[in-house]
């Protein structure tokens, strides 16, 4: 009787062990949910305050624009409520403390991504937020709400970025831009390399006359100089560009600004890689070894063109068969642009410079593929794209200014910065276009110079470069200027360069002149061009003259199998978009041709009075003289036989003057 009394008392005691381990459970489960609608309430709450900030720059931009105010752009009053954003967050918001569940002696030899912890036999996973600053331990909920809002860096690389470098190349005017290729080159390569080292050794002693009198306070080698002067070579002049369309710059000045940007970029980015992978043999891993930097300098050229090779092969390869549902087409197009991203940056090569060359084929060849609506949504998508990320990326500049919480701010470090900036600059502008004119016959004037040199403001890359890294006491030092150096170029040189440019002479401000271009364009890129408008033009696109009217009569059964359809169908229209036609509606006449077509009664063309059979140099020559700033769109004039002799004939143009009738009373010409 003993022996049940105590078999039930166990019994008992047992379930009560297994109840209170429910409600235990029943309460772990309570909390976690609680504390998961808390995370998300917060998230939500932090990513209005970005939505918040793009709403007032968008309307800030509209009351600008109205007033006609331009020297401010839209990317310094991101920045701007960027930082007051930031000042409310770090100074006016305060989270209740509650140390309950935070143990602060935990200790352990070094800092762990992930962290289990054998609580009662059961174990939690943690995961590595950051460094609490010294002194901050009482501050952990203040500084969780600042790391709320502050984003992973793979969030600008993989989601950001993207858009803007394919933006980039998508609205390339490629006419302006490859007749200056051989100056555009020379800037982004040379000069960024010039720059690099120049900031480099410069900041390099800096940082020894710092280290000597006890104002650094951790380890800055050489290599990190030559990685802090790679990521600020690379300029975003975004806010000058758009000055420059209001006022009307002359567009080789234009061109030769923005090709150097867009090509900078991906230069910067493949150079600071290659710096990383500078790794001299011995114990020394900083130490000069000739074969360690020249190993570095053949990743930089098997990166870029390991890149630049993937990047125009995906855009060949991006045809769409789906011109009957527009939607579909344009949603492939664009996922097909940001999977060469990806694609890159999984091999190893660099995403940037894929997608931004990408961009470039794709915008000269799948765009004349796709259909007029997929057209204009594809133009329309990735201009809304670049358009939010940059200003979200600028806005998060100035947040991350107060919200960032391991900033190094050396008043040393700092000011040699800013002079190593602005001399890599121009030892990057005026020696290489001293050596440039010497080939030139278009000069690049002292005064084209000046604007170079004062247009070179850092952006959207030179802080993704700098936030990608924050590790170190020296890549920290590196963010924290990089944002200064960002701040006071989009708003001293941004806002000053309109003024500046008011204040040259018509010289730099009439982009309407009219040029000679068969004495200024390379002959290489006149090469290209024939070889591209007879031959790859017909391959890849359904534009431009067929292959059956480029190629010799010996390969006639080849070209008919290699040319589409639509080929012979739009033979008549002779449409190259080598022209600025891309994003700009108004300039997309410069390369039309003028075409008469003579049809017979059942329609069949009978001929044509300028043929398709290659383009002579003449051609080229006036298709590519035609000035920026002047449309003249000329319809393809069609002669159609009419079977009443006695009606008087009618002439339609558009948009020219009829031209006066012709000899034969029995056509009439549209």
């Amino acid at each position: 009787m003993v022996h049940k009394s105590s078999t039930i008392q166990i019994a008992f005691d047992l379930f009560l062990l297994k109840c209170s381990e429910s409600d235990s459970n029943a309460m772990d489960n309570v909390s976690t949910e609680r504390l998961a609608e808390e995370s998300h309430r917060q998230d939500s709450a932090n990513l209005l305050i970005f939505i918040t900030l793009l709403t007032l720059t968008i309307l800030t931009i509209w009351l600008f624009k109205h007033r006609r105010f331009r020297f401010l752009h839209e990317t310094g009053l991101a920045m701007i409520y960027g930082v007051l954003v930031g000042v409310i967050l770090r100074f006016g918001v305060h989270v209740p403390q509650n140390m309950s569940d935070v143990i602060l002696g935990c200790a352990v030899n070094n800092s762990p991504a992930t962290l289990l912890v054998n609580v009662s036999g059961r174990f939690y996973e943690y995961t590595l937020k950051g460094e609490v600053g010294r002194g901050k331990g009482h501050q952990v909920q203040d500084d969780e709400m600042l790391r709320k809002v502050t984003f992973d860096p793979e969030v600008f690389f993989n989601i950001l970025l993207p858009p803007i470098i394919f933006h980039a190349g998508y609205s390339l005017k490629r006419r302006h831009f490859f007749r200056n290729i051989g100056s555009i080159l020379a800037y982004a390569f040379v000069g960024t390399v010039i720059s690099c080292f120049v900031i480099g050794l410069i900041m390099y002693g800096f940082v020894s006359f710092m280290k000597a009198v006890g104002q650094l306070g951790g380890d800055f080698f050489f290599t990190d100089c030559l990685f802090f002067g790679a990521i600020v070579s690379a300029t975003d002049p975004v806010t000058v560009l758009a000055i420059f369309n209001e006022l009307k710059v002359d567009v080789d000045l234009y061109a030769l600004l923005f090709g150097e940007s867009v090509l900078n970029d991906a230069v910067a980015i493949v150079l600071s890689s290659s710096i990383v992978a500078y790794q001299p043999a011995g114990d020394n891993s900083h130490s000069f070894e000739a074969m360690a930097m020249l190993k570095s300098f053949g990743v930089f050229l098997g990166v870029f063109s390991g890149s630049f090779a993937l990047g125009v092969a995906t855009g060949f390869m991006t045809f769409t068969k789906l011109r009957d549902f527009p939607l579909l087409e344009t949603a492939l197009f664009f996922l097909m642009s940001w999977s060469t991203f990806l694609l890159a940056e999984a091999c190893g090569f660099t995403g940037v410079v894929a997608v931004l060359f990408c961009g470039i084929t794709q915008a000269h060849y799948t765009f004349n593929n796709l259909s007029p609506d997929s057209q204009d949504r594809t133009k329309q998508l990735f201009e809304l794209l670049n358009f939010l990320a940059e200003n979200f990326i600028f806005s998060y500049m100035g947040l991350t200014l107060f919200s960032f919480q391991s900033h190094v701010f050396n008043p040393l470090f700092i000011f040699g910065a800013f002079l190593a900036v602005f001399l890599g600059r121009a030892a990057n502008i005026y020696p290489l276009s001293f050596l440039l004119n010497l080939g030139r016959k278009n000069k690049i004037g002292s005064k084209f110079q000046h604007v170079m040199m004062f247009a070179g403001l850092r952006g959207a890359m030179t802080f993704a470069l700098s936030i990608r890294d924050t590790a170190t006491y020296a890549r920290q030092m590196m963010f924290s200027t990089t944002l200064l150096i960002v701040f006071f170029t989009v708003w001293i040189c941004g806002g000053g360069c309109a003024f500046e440019l008011l204040c040259q002479n018509s010289a730099v401000l009439d982009g309407s002149q009219r040029r000679d271009t068969k004495h200024e364009s390379a002959w290489p890129f006149r090469i290209w061009y024939n070889f591209d408008h007879n031959y790859l033009k017909p391959l890849l696109t359904h534009s431009g003259p067929p292959l059956t009217a480029t190629l010799p009569t010996c390969c006639g059964p080849l070209a008919r199998c290699l040319t589409s359809p639509q080929a012979y169908e739009n033979e008549g229209r002779l449409f190259d978009d080598d022209s600025d036609s891309i994003l700009n509606d108004a300039t997309v006449s410069s390369m039309y041709a003028d075409v008469t077509v003579s049809t017979d009664a059942s329609g069949r063309t009978v001929n044509r009075s300028s043929g398709t059979r290659g383009l002579s140099d003449d051609c080229v020559d006036h298709d590519l003289a035609l000035a920026e700033h002047e449309v003249a769109i000329r319809g393809t004039r069609l002669v159609l036989p009419v079977d009443d002799p006695v009606e008087p004939p009618t002439t339609v143009t558009l948009p020219s003057p009829p031209s006066p009738p012709g000899s034969e009373p029995r056509r009439q010409r549209l």
